[in-house]
């Protein structure tokens, strides 16, 4: 999907980008299918700010997306819309099964109205179709992984991401996320075909702050312009540096870095290929 850029008329217009949403087939989305989302403004129930730099932003209605299309198992259903969602970065696609239930799934790159999809446990390799990995082709990009057999999916649902099956030969199967990493996953595991769409969703270029603030986030500030007070960086005459052997956060903790990914012995085993080298 191409991205359209503007003519340079204010300094926030230099440089800016947008989506061309060449892909969306509608603007209106499937009643039957939105929820009410409040927004938290980064509030807990006590109504303290416990996520900061968030508030504001345009109102959004969560639109419902099938995490478990092995519910509708061997039903075609036509793809009526590809729709855009505010709260992802993917594009969603409105299914209408066989037997009329409507349903939201991430589409793939290349889906269209019109196209036919199916779930099943063995089905064509197309883009669009979900069936378990032990029916997957080695080297096929894959997208909206299931994890842990009956959870529903769990990963790979990013605009333009893809995994791909890397062996069939052991009891699990091998999958490459989005990372690098190379994991173990049971093959009864379900995955769908294709890359996530949006793919050119990483080459938009905001522009401005006042586009961020549309999308809910509010301004941050470097810890080295704050008083010292109120961050281990902050205080000293200038723009000075931050004095320290090591980044801290404002709270004291080591930041920029440092490992945060906790031992879990459970998940650490499935790992085959680590994503750093």
């Amino acid at each position: 999907m191409p991205v359209r850029k503007y003519k340079p008329t204010t300094p926030g217009r230099r440089g800016m980008s947008v989506n061309s949403f060449e892909e969306i087939t509608t603007k209106k989305p499937e009643k039957s299918l939105l929820r009410v989302r409040n927004q938290k403004s980064g509030r807990n129930n006590q109504g303290r700010i416990t996520v900061r730099h968030r508030g504001g932003g345009a109102k959004r209605q969560y639109r419902v997306v099938d995490n478990k299309r092995y519910e509708k198992l061997n039903i075609p259903a036509r793809v009526k819309s590809i729709e855009y969602d505010p709260n992802r970065t993917a594009f969603i696609a409105l299914l209408i099964y066989a037997d009329g239930e409507k349903r939201y799934i991430v589409a793939p790159h290349g889906l269209k109205a019109g196209d036919k999809v199916i779930c099943s446990e063995k089905a064509k390799v197309k883009p669009g179709n979900c069936m378990q990995i032990r029916s997957i082709p080695v080297g096929f990009d894959i997208y909206d992984l299931e994890m842990k057999i009956g959870r529903g999916v769990q990963a790979i649902r990013s605009a333009g991401s893809s995994g791909k099956v890397m062996s069939l030969d052991s009891e699990l199967a091998q999958v490459m996320m989005p990372s690098g990493e190379v994991r173990f996953v049971p093959k009864d595991c379900y995955a769908s075909i294709g890359a996530v769409s949006n793919i050119d969703h990483s080459n938009i270029v905001i522009g401005k702050a006042g586009r961020k603030r549309h999308m809910g986030r509010r301004p941050q500030v470097l810890g080295k312009a704050m008083n010292a007070v109120d961050h281990p960086h902050g205080g000293g005459e200038g723009g000075c540096p931050i004095g320290l052997k090591h980044p801290k956060t404002p709270w004291g903790k080591p930041a920029l870095g440092v490992k945060t990914r906790k031992k879990n012995k459970e998940t650490n085993r499935l790992i085959v290929k680590k994503r750093k080298k």
